[in-house]
């Protein structure tokens, strides 16, 4: 598999990273046209994303701790 493929299938892997969410398709004709430089620059972002997400979720779950505790 080329280094393009597999960071576009990459992209698609992190896309559906939770599985309480549809899957997400990604035709790779669309992506071909991206160097590799972009397409792990989506990488970069989705990652990113993903972090704030998390950080969110574990503030949220961290009230609930400090509510207990009261």
């Amino acid at each position: 598999m080329s280094n393009k493929k597999r960071l576009i299938s990459d992209i698609q892997r992190l896309l559906n990273t939770y599985s309480d969410t549809t899957t997400t398709s990604i035709n790779p004709e669309l992506l071909e046209f991206m160097d590799e430089l972009t397409l792990k620059s989506i990488i970069n972002d989705i990652l990113t994303q993903q972090e704030h997400v998390n950080s969110d979720n574990r503030e949220w779950l961290e009230q609930f701790k400090t509510d207990n505790n009261q």
